[in-house]
């Protein structure tokens, strides 16, 4: 792939590291820092870390009906807030699965909550349907449902429809009674018990986190006792899909899944909120995160849409590999350009894939890049993989090159080869100014993902842009960086000789 053309940061020291160890280095020469470097045994490499089996979750599905607390349960549960949590009817559609630490007098349980949309829901875009079918799969695939209910506005029709619902399913219901903060509990809650199904009430307050004990105590002796130590997944990726609307990004998510995992509709942002999903590929545990389509801020009609934007944004920085998913049958928009730049900033790996590579027979893959490389010059470092999410073609090939990506990004460069590499680049090409020449002094990786090189120099005012993404391209032929970024930082050190260090 060719070089990328994002400018490198010179950063402030403010951005650094913490290099508490290099900040008493001084070296006249390369030389002796890789002298240096080799006596220290810096060059040694770290040791695998095995990965051992883990024990399956027991799942929750959080149900009800629209707006009464479904997604700030989940939440506190999670004690972290995932799910969107607006005033609107309709926030939650997919099934977002989070994981919980449950303490409870017999030991902690770890759990997967699944929070789910509304039953009954009247949506603007019509996706009621779809909505009610992912609820009915995540009470499928669950070992305990939570049935939430308004304690504030009492027993609706809507409640009635629910508990309809869940009459005929063999498992354990437990009642919950949600917003029942600053009430007697007992008679607000007990008007429950007409829908005849669930154990409970119990009566909870989700967001100050009142009356849960007990019903996390209840959870506990229903579930199925754990099969050996409960652990948090600890995947091997986290791979974020985003992209503008329409592009795809569902139905590749579902492609990878093999289910309809997330609601897939014709319909602009059907997705809303980002959506972790769990799977198992080849023996490796990895989370796929689904985002909402990205819009311009101007196009914004709600605080849903910000709320959303916000979480793909948020997605993006938490991901170890970021796919842009790109329409073959769509003009690069300032959407895809806008995210490439954020990805750039952030020195996240990027795979460009390019969906819908059926509708678009006539395309050239090395006519696109070239496009791709025009509209997007910054990314010109990363890999393009065609595909067509609708026709499960080279969607688990992705998955192995976001793997191949983030090997990459764990390498770890020995300081004396790192120093050889950076002299012989100082020897063929040194800028200067007014007679001044750059000099390296010592160079080391202070950091993976991304690799992160801290140069020691005369002035680094010497080295301009070209100069560094010069030095960018030499590390990446290298060491094998070619198809990930590079982070290089400056530190400026006042040359000083032997004897005035030994004073």
């Amino acid at each position: 792939m060719n070089p990328r053309e994002a400018d490198p940061i010179e950063g402030d020291d403010d951005d650094l590291l913490d290099l508490e160890e290099l900040e008493d280095l001084e070296f006249d020469e390369p030389g002796e820092a890789i002298a240096a470097a080799e006596a220290e045994g810096l060059d040694a490499a770290a040791e695998p870390v095995a990965a051992t089996p883990r024990v399956p979750l027991c799942r929750i599905a959080i149900v009800g009906r629209p707006n009464v607390g479904k997604s700030t349960l989940a939440n506190r549960m999670a004690r972290r807030r995932v799910s969107i949590v607006d005033p609107h009817e309709g926030v939650t559609r997919d099934r977002v699965a989070q994981i919980a630490e449950l303490d409870l007098e017999s030991g902690r349980r770890v759990v997967e909550v699944i929070d789910t949309g509304g039953i009954g829901i009247v949506d603007r875009d019509d996706l009621g349907e779809h909505v009610e079918a992912q609820v009915r799969r995540a009470i499928e695939t669950s070992e305990l449902v939570l049935f939430v209910v308004d304690a504030r506005d009492g027993l609706l029709p809507l409640d009635t429809a629910v508990a309809r619902w869940l009459r005929g399913i063999d498992k354990p219901v437990l009642l919950v009674a949600n917003k029942a903060e600053g009430r007697d509990p007992h008679w607000e809650a007990e008007q429950f018990h007409r829908l005849g199904v669930g154990e409970g009430p119990f009566a909870v307050s989700a967001q100050n986190g009142e009356g849960l004990a007990p019903l996390y105590e209840r959870i506990g002796e229903l579930l199925p006792p754990p099969q050996g130590e409960e652990l948090r997944p600890a995947p091997s990726l986290r791979l974020a899909v985003v992209g503008r609307r329409n592009a795809g990004k569902s139905t590749l998510i579902n492609a990878w899944a093999e289910e309809e995992r997330v609601i897939v509709s014709s319909i602009p942002g059907t997705t809303r909120d980002a959506v972790d999903v769990i799977l198992e590929k080849d023996g490796r545990t990895l989370v796929v995160v689904d985002t909402a389509g990205v819009r311009r801020a101007k196009s914004f009609e709600d605080s849903i849409d910000f709320y959303s934007d916000a979480r793909s944004h948020q997605a993006m920085r938490n991901a170890d590999v970021v796919v842009l998913l790109i329409d073959a049958t769509e003009k690069i928009s300032q959407i895809e350009k806008k995210l490439a730049r954020y990805c750039t900033d952030h020195y996240k790996p990027v795979i460009l894939g390019v969906n819908k590579w059926d509708l678009a027979p006539q395309a050239d893959p090395q006519a696109f890049r070239r496009y791709l490389d025009d509209q997007i010059p910054g990314l010109s470092f990363a890999p393009l993989i065609c595909l067509s999410a609708k026709d499960k073609w080279q969607v688990d090939e992705l998955i192995e090159l976001a793997h191949e990506l983030l090997e990459q990004t764990r390498k770890r460069v020995g300081t004396g080869e790192l120093n050889r590499v950076l002299k012989k680049a100082l020897e063929a090409r040194s800028p200067s100014r007014d007679g001044d020449r750059v000099r390296i002094f010592y160079a080391t990786q202070a950091e993976e993902t991304p690799p992160t090189f801290v140069l020691f120099v005369n002035d680094r005012k010497l080295m301009n842009k070209d100069y560094l993404r010069y030095l960018e391209n030499r590390l990446r032929e290298a060491f094998g960086f070619q198809e990930i970024p590079v982070r290089i930082h400056l530190r400026e050190r006042t040359q000083k000789t032997l004897e005035e260090r030994q004073r």
